[in-house]
């Protein structure tokens, strides 16, 4: 531009840059192959400047991709510098620690040139359905186990496609075509990132984004610091008790708010497990930071600015530190209990502004088997996308089969029946689920499924506030525990492979959200409400 922008020039410039990474987002979905990003938007996408800035991130996608690819863009540019990167590359990686913490989600990077001259960096993410190993299930003892690993490579060099990292893809997993669509979806839609900020710098006439990005990152951190300038000083803990593998995991938190930002610190959490439910760091910070947003920082938006405040540590070797090769394929189980962690310690000092104990951990059915076709045998594998209820707030109830915090959607059941040999034949709210209170905790839901030809199906169970339900607040009940059985009556694990035999059923209820304030205070109006709905039982 021939002038400095003024502040009304920048504000527009900001808002635009949201909308072309939204669209990014919406092309990611519009032309995935996996269910769980075009129906539930299991993704992230967003800017990043020449410094490895996240300058925006789109509205869809889920705060453990967002925060976590955040930290991936960082080791590409490392691995790949600046000045060695070309017009038409596009970088890629699943490494759990150098991106969003497990081998399902692969990250992708695309320079962004205007006129000859590298302006940003545009990544996103999303989760593939299969890539490979024993699949998407905590039973592995280390990450080799869990399936193909790309460590940070050129997909794309100068826009000839690297077939050979193709071909190994196609080659590692059970449903080749979807992997290999959702890789060349996720290209695309950096594609459109691209094209359209193009299009933004050619209609504001500029030459590249570093004044823009200076203002975004200033102003939004100069945001969340006055934010935290309003909230007591001082430091306060929570400990929290979940299933675990083979035994309960304890997690502790510590949350120091200080002239400085808010510092979160998990000293006291149980070390490492020998399965997959440890959590890199990345993802242990991408869920704390997104929690301390909720209370802290609702209405400002998330970039590198605005996350700066906010830091996070854990004891390496613990189970929110896991070091490689530890196994980490459901690290969401563990990692979304995280911003339940955040609102324990923040509870005490804004009481008013927190909710109660929620499921918080996705009850994703991760289900396999084999059927037949005209050639033979082949597989099917797919998540489906459930959820529990979450916690009563201050002055509301808690939200009914609501993925909080990771954000993602259920899975329609006429999606899944039309893509696997499976019938869902029951799906409805489970009554009674939500704690107790003042304002009551959400509902979790019943779910029950089965074959739809004469063969057995596996459950990659990888479920938990089974026997750790989630706790009300302030007098509050707490939610009902998560059960699964057989319909025939066999109880089965929360975690681990397990058969579903043709003939029987798949029975789960889903955990419910604590309760706020004492339940006697319950407006009689509501009281009724519930029964008629058919929520509460007399």
């Amino acid at each position: 531009m021939t002038a400095q922008p003024g502040e009304i020039e920048l504000q527009v410039m900001w808002s635009r840059l949201i909308s072309v990474v939204e669209e990014q987002a919406q092309v990611l979905i519009r032309t995935a192959f996996s269910p769980i990003v075009r129906e539930s938007g299991d993704l992230s996408a967003g800017i990043f400047d020449r410094q490895g800035r996240m300058l925006a991130q789109a509205v869809t996608g889920t705060p453990g991709h967002v925060n976590s690819m955040a930290e991936a863009v960082h080791h590409f540019i490392a691995r790949f510098p600046l000045h060695t990167m070309r017009e038409g590359d596009i970088y890629i990686t699943n490494d759990p620690w150098m991106g969003t913490g497990h081998l399902n989600d692969f990250v992708l990077t695309t320079p962004c040139f205007h006129r000859g001259r590298l302006v940003g960096l545009f990544a996103c993410t999303s989760h593939l359905m299969d890539i490979g190993g024993l699949g998407v299930g905590p039973d592995a003892t280390d990450v080799f186990m869990e399936g193909l690993y790309i460590p940070h490579l050129k997909l794309a060099e100068e826009g000839r496609l690297n077939e050979t990292l193709m071909a190994m893809i196609r080659a590692n997993t059970r449903l080749p075509v979807d992997t290999e669509g959702d890789t060349y979806s996720l290209a695309a839609c950096n594609d459109i990132g691209c094209r359209r900020l193009v299009e933004m710098m050619e209609e504001f006439g500029l030459d590249d984004l570093d004044t823009l990005a200076d203002h975004i990152c200033s102003r939004s951190e100069t945001a969340v610091r006055e934010e935290i300038a309003r909230l007591p000083r001082g430091r306060w803990s929570y400990e929290m008790t979940i299933d675990g593998y083979d035994e309960p995991v304890t997690l502790r938190a510590t949350t120091t708010v200080s002239n400085d930002g808010i510092h979160v610190d998990y000293a006291g959490t149980s070390p490492v497990s020998g399965r997959g439910i440890n959590v890199p760091h990345a993802y242990t910070t991408a869920y704390t930071v997104f929690g301390l947003g909720c209370i802290v920082a609702a209405r400002i938006p998330n970039n590198a600015g605005s996350l700066k405040p906010l830091t996070v540590s854990a004891p390496a070797g613990s189970i929110l530190h896991a070091e490689k090769p530890a196994p980490v394929s459901v690290r969401h189980i563990t990692g979304q209990m995280l911003p339940d962690m955040v609102f324990g310690c923040l509870r005490q000092a804004v009481p008013d502004r927190v909710p109660a104990e929620g499921t918080s951990c996705l009850w994703n059915l991760n289900l396999r088997g084999r059927t037949a076709d005209a050639n033979g045998n082949f597989g099917f594998s797919t998540t489906f996308v459930s959820n529990g209820g979450t916690g009563a707030r201050p002055t509301k109830d808690g939200l009914s089969a609501t993925a909080y915090p990771s954000g993602v959607k259920g899975t329609p059941v006429e999606i899944a029946e039309s893509l696997v040999p499976l019938i869902w034949w029951r799906k409805e709210l489970r009554p009674d689920s939500g704690g107790a209170g003042r304002h009551r905790g959400g509902h979790g839901q019943v779910i029950e499924i089965g074959s739809a030809i004469d063969e057995p199906f596996e459950l990659l169970a990888a479920l938990d506030r089974i026997d750790h339900p989630a706790r009300g607040r302030d007098g509050g009940g707490d939610g009902a525990r998560g059960t699964i059985r057989l319909a025939s009556g066999q109880g089965l694990r929360g975690k681990g492979l397990q058969r579903i035999p043709p003939g029987d059923c798949l029975v789960l209820e889903t955990p419910g959200g604590g309760g706020f304030g004492d339940p006697a205070e319950r407006a009689a109006e509501r009281v009724a409400r519930d029964a008629e709905d058919g929520l509460s039982r007399p």
